[in-house]
């Protein structure tokens, strides 16, 4: 998916620099002076594509997509040329950001701290006697770890056992780790069956901290 992603940014980087080379000359209505414009409707089409992209690599609550969203209002005598200028500016931010690798480092610090969240209720929840859903919600989180390993390894979604075996091949962690991913998936699926006699107290403790260290090691 990265890949893919950073080949949209590129794809997009030329198309834009494709729109600002048709630029064309002509009389500002208001001013009476020559300006320089581009074709609208290019222009509304790499928009759409670019905002699209950046909403995929940065979130809608995003800074980099707010400041898009700013850039394309037209402020005083200017020219959608001088929009596209303030467009190009922000897009080529972005792109530096997204290639350099920290954009996807923001994410994993906003998705450490929701798993964090996660795990403490599921602590709580354990440390109450209510120990199927401490597992549930561990297990919820596991999940959610290896989807998101899956996506950065450019590998299917499936069942978790499914996304185990396949990260194991690729290589994203070793044959010890499987075996204890393995483990987690028996623990999360008996709870999330209703069968709290197939798991202990001490097993779900030892699940949500095994959780918590392939966190550690899966969002470095």
């Amino acid at each position: 998916m990265t890949k893919l992603f950073k080949k949209r940014f590129s794809e997009l980087a030329e198309q834009l620099e494709a729109v600002a080379a048709a630029k064309t000359s002509s009389a500002n209505p208001v001013t009476g002076s020559a300006s320089i414009y581009v074709d609208q409707n290019a222009l509304l089409n790499w928009k759409v594509k670019a905002k699209t992209l950046l909403i995929n690599t940065c979130g809608e609550p995003s800074h980099h997509l707010t400041s898009f969203i700013a850039a394309e209002r037209s402020t005083g005598y200017g020219t959608n040329y001088d929009i596209l200028k303030k467009l190009r500016a922000v897009f080529l931010a972005v792109q530096e950001d997204f290639e350099g690798g920290y954009l996807n480092s923001l994410r994993n610090l906003v998705q450490a701290e929701v798993f964090s969240n996660e795990l403490e209720q599921a602590e709580e929840l354990l440390g109450r006697g209510y120990a199927t859903a401490a597992a549930v919600i561990a297990g919820v989180v596991l999940e959610t770890a290896l989807r998101d390993l899956c996506t950065a390894h450019g590998i299917e979604h499936g069942s978790l056992n499914k996304m185990n075996d396949d990260l194991a091949r690729a290589n994203a962690y070793n044959a010890t780790q499987k075996k204890r991913i393995t483990a987690l998936a028996g623990t999360r699926n008996s709870a999330a069956h209703g069968k709290p006699e197939e798991f202990t107290t001490a097993e779900v403790k030892g699940m949500i901290d095994d959780v918590e260290r392939f966190l550690a090691m899966a969002l470095q």
